[in-house]
């Protein structure tokens, strides 16, 4: 992660379309993000619905600012694009 990189962490499940789009939304955007399948991982869903009360995929989190949905505007808010 570069210096100015953000810290990007995405809750996903392989079927949601919304997520499919954040993260292709990240790749175009050369955008690094962690991403945890929570329809495979137990942990990482509790830990999704412990952080953020939702339990609806995507879960995004920008430095520690959570988006719920894959809200466009306030991710390039957030990332600075």
């Amino acid at each position: 992660m570069s210096e100015n990189q953000k810290e990007v962490v995405i809750y996903s499940t392989p079927t949601c379309h919304f997520c499919q789009l954040a993260k292709a939304f990240f790749d175009e955007n050369n955008i690094e993000y962690t991403d945890y399948n929570v329809a495979e991982d137990y942990e990482k869903a509790q830990e999704m619905v412990q952080r953020s009360g939702q339990m609806g995929v995507p879960v995004i989190f920008i430095d520690n600012e959570m988006t719920i949905g894959f809200d466009e505007a306030r991710i390039r808010n957030l990332l600075g694009l």
